[in-house]
C-alpha cells in the first residue's frame, strides 16, 4: 500500500468518526409533520438574526411609516366629515357610518394579510396593501356620491389595515421576545403619528384645498411607501428566510440586489425548496383559530373593550368642539394634537419599561438573557411580565375618561383642561395597547402576522361597533355619563386581564402539549 493510499484511508476513518459523534436526525415526515407551527428550535451558537442592528432598525422604522397608512386614513378625515355631509348632501350619521365601515374592514381584511405574509413573506403582503390603497385614494378623489365614498373607504380600508399587523410581524422575524419592548414601541410610531398628524393634515387640506386633496395626499403617500418596498426592503419573514440567513425566491428580493448581483456579476443559485423550511407554513386564515384560543381571546376581547372606548372618544370629539366652541376643520384638527402626541411621547418610553420589567422577572426566576437569542417562555411569566404594565395604563386611563365627559357638560368647558385630559388618555390607551402588541406575538411565535390580524379583528369589530352607537350615546346619556360608563367598562372588564395572568401560564403548556401529542 502506498504513502498516498495510507492518507486516504486516515482520512476516511476521521470523517466517519465526525459523523458518529453527530446526533442524527430523523427526516420528516408526513405523520409527524406539526398540525400547528411550532417555534423552530435555536442552538446557543445561532443568532436570531443575522441582520445587523442598524438594519433591524431601519426595517422597523419603514415597517412603522407604512403603518402610518392605516390611522392616518382614519383620522385625517375626521375634520372633513361636516364639509363632506353637506358637499355630497347626506347626513353626519350616515358620513360616520363610512367610519364604522371602515374599522369593519379594518378588522376583517388583516385575517387575510397576516396569514398571507406567513406563508407567502412580508414584502408581497406590502405590495398587495398599497396597490389596493392607491387605487381607492383616487377613485375617492374622483368620486361624487355617499354611496361611491363608503364603498371606496371598504376598499381604502383594506389596503391600509394590513400594514399595521405587518410592522408587528416584522417586529417578531427581527427582534428576540426580550428586546420586543424597545422594537414595538419603534414600530408603533407610525401609528401613533395617525391620530396625532392625520387630523391636523386633514383640517388644513380640507380648510385650504378642499376634501379631495385629503385622498390625493394619501395616493402619494402611498405611492412612495411601495416604491421604498419595491426598491430596498428585504424580505424578514421567518417560515421564508429563517433568521435571514437564507435567500428567499429571485422575485422577492429587492430591486437593489439585483443592482448589487449585477455588478458583482452574482451567479447566486435559487435555493431549492428543501432549504426554506419543513415545517408546515400557517394558512391564509390561520388568525381565526388564533381568536378563539382562551387565552388569546380574553386578551384581544379587553384589549378591543379598550380600544372601543378609546373610538368613542375621539369620534365624537369633532361634533362636540363644533357645537361647543365653534370649531372650524383647522381648529378640530389642532384639538387632536394632544391625543396623538401623548402616544408619541409614551411609545419609546413603555418600550423601556417593558424590557425591564421581563428583565427583572427573568432575575426573579435566575433566567439569563443572552443578546440576539430568542428567550424560551415555557416556564417564564411572560403574561405578568407584559400585562402589569399594561394594567396600570388602563387605570390610569380610566381615571382620565371621567373628568373628562363632566368637564365637557359645563356650558364653557375650559378647553386646557379638556386638551390635558385628551393628552393623558391618549397617552395612556397607547401604552397599554403595545404590551399587548407584543404579547400576541410572544405565545404565538411562527403566526406573527396572524396573531396580530387576529387582535386587529377583535379590536376593530369592538370599535366599530362603538363608532356606531356614539352619537346615541351622547344624546341620550350626556357627555359626562357617556365617559363614566367607559371608565367603569374598563375597570370591571380587566378581571378578563388578571385571569390571563392566573392562567395563561397553564393553558400554554396544555396548547403546547397537545400540539406536541398530535
Amino acid at each position: 500500500m502506498t504513502e498516498k493510499d495510507d492518507e486516504k484511508n486516515a482520512l476516511d476513518r476521521q470523517e466517519q468518526s465526525e459523523q458518529s459523534e453527530q446526533p442524527e436526525q430523523p427526516e420528516p415526515t408526513e405523520s409527524s409533520e406539526p398540525s400547528e407551527p411550532s417555534e423552530p428550535p435555536q442552538t446557543p451558537e445561532q443568532p436570531y438574526s443575522i441582520f445587523p442592528k442598524w438594519q433591524r432598525v431601519v426595517n422597523v422604522y419603514v415597517a412603522s411609516l407604512a403603518a402610518f397608512a392605516s390611522p392616518v386614513s382614519s383620522s385625517i378625515y375626521y375634520p372633513a366629515m361636516l364639509t363632506l355631509a353637506r358637499d355630497l348632501d347626506t347626513s353626519l350619521t350616515n358620513i360616520s357610518l363610512t367610519i364604522t365601515t371602515y374599522l369593519i374592514f379594518q378588522g376583517i381584511s388583516p385575517t387575510i394579510v397576516g396569514g398571507l405574509s406567513d406563508r407567502i413573506g412580508r414584502r408581497p403582503a406590502y405590495f398587495l396593501c398599497f396597490t389596493l390603497f392607491i387605487a381607492a385614494n383616487i377613485g375617492l378623489a374622483l368620486q361624487t356620491s355617499f354611496v361611491t365614498l363608503l364603498l371606496l373607504r371598504c376598499v381604502q380600508s383594506c389596503g391600509s389595515s394590513g400594514t399595521a399587523v405587518l410592522s408587528s410581524a416584522i417586529v417578531s422575524d427581527v427582534a428576540t421576545r426580550q428586546q420586543r419592548g424597545s422594537y414595538i414601541g419603534l414600530a408603533a410610531l407610525g401609528s401613533s403619528m395617525g391620530p396625532a398628524l392625520g387630523p391636523l393634515i386633514g383640517g388644513l387640506l380640507n380648510q385650504f384645498l378642499g376634501w379631495r386633496a385629503i385622498f390625493w395626499f394619501l395616493t402619494i403617500y402611498g405611492g412612495v411607501m411601495l416604491l421604498v418596498y419595491v426598491l430596498f426592503m428585504p424580505e424578514t419573514c421567518r417560515n421564508i428566510v429563517g433568521n435571514g440567513s437564507i435567500p428567499p425566491q429571485r422575485w422577492n428580493r429587492p430591486l437593489i440586489a439585483y443592482l448589487k448581483a449585477r455588478k458583482f456579476n452574482s451567479t447566486e443559485p435559487e435555493p431549492s425548496a428543501p432549504l426554506r423550511s419543513s415545517k408546515k407554513r400557517p394558512g391564509i386564515l390561520s388568525s381565526i383559530p388564533i381568536i378563539l384560543e382562551k387565552e388569546s381571546f380574553l386578551i384581544m376581547f379587553y384589549g378591543g373593550i379598550v380600544y372601543a372606548g378609546y373610538m368613542l372618544i375621539i369620534t365624537g370629539l369633532p361634533q362636540q368642539l363644533a357645537s361647543t366652541y365653534h370649531f372650524n376643520s383647522v381648529q378640530v384638527g389642532l384639538c387632536y394634537l394632544p391625543i396623538g402626541f401623548g402616544p408619541l411621547l409614551i411609545r419609546p418610553i413603555i418600550g423601556r419599561i417593558m424590557d425591564a420589567n421581563f428583565r427583572r422577572h427573568a432575575r426573579k426566576i435566575g433566567v439569563e438573557i443572552v443578546e440576539n437569542r430568542q428567550q424560551n417562555i415555557d416556564n417564564f411569566p411572560i403574561e405578568r411580565a407584559r400585562l402589569e404594565v399594561s394594567l396600570a395604563c388602563v387605570y390610569l386611563s380610566s381615571a382620565a375618561v371621567i373628568p373628562y365627559g363632566w368637564v365637557m357638560t359645563l356650558k364653557h368647558p375650559p378647553l386646557p383642561v379638556v386638551l390635558i385630559c385628551l393628552f393623558i388618555n391618549g397617552l395612556c390607551t397607547s401604552a397599554a395597547g403595545q404590551p399587548l402588541a407584543a404579547l400576541v406575538i410572544d405565545i404565538n411565535p411562527d403566526r406573527a402576522a396572524a396573531s396580530a390580524a387576529a387582535f386587529n379583528v377583535v379590536r376593530c369589530l369592538l370599535g366599530a361597533a362603538a363608532v356606531a352607537v356614539v352619537n346615541l350615546m351622547l344624546n341620550s346619556m350626556g357627555r359626562g355619563w357617556t365617559g363614566t360608563l367607559i371608565a367603569f367598562i374598563w375597570v370591571g372588564m380587566s378581571v378578563c386581564w388578571w385571569a390571563v395572568i392566573a392562567f395563561g401560564p397553564r393553558w400554554r403548556k396544555e396548547k403546547k402539549a397537545k400540539r406536541d401529542s398530535s
